[in-house]
């Protein structure tokens, strides 16, 4: 009988309060879970992604390796390609440029 009398003197909206408050809580400690698992899921992936570009870059440093020993074999020597990566600068109108600007382009 005390727990009708003590649930009676608290108003219903602090009772609704608090119900939505369990809830909320309880919902944000599953969300927590699930990101705790999908980032540990993410580390394993991006420590196996690392070690295959480890691996990558390995295995191009000993073909380097052994082209280069093989023409000096050979008798002649190894050039390296070239990088592949182009920058290109496209510009407006260079009829309103400084001389400065025009002679760096």
């Amino acid at each position: 009988m005390a727990e009708v009398e003590a649930k009676s003197l608290v108003p219903e909206s602090v009772l609704k309060k608090m119900k939505r408050a369990e809830e909320w809580a309880m919902a944000k400690k599953q969300d927590l879970d699930t990101k705790k698992k999908k980032d540990r899921e993410n580390r394993k992936l991006i420590f196996s992604r690392s070690l295959q570009y480890s691996k990558e870059y390995e295995n191009k440093e000993k073909e380097l390796i052994s082209l280069k020993r093989e023409a000096r074999l050979k008798g002649g020597f190894y050039v390296s390609p070239e990088a592949k990566l182009l920058f290109i600068v496209r510009i407006r109108g260079i009829n309103a440029m400084d001389p400065k600007s025009k002679k760096i382009l």
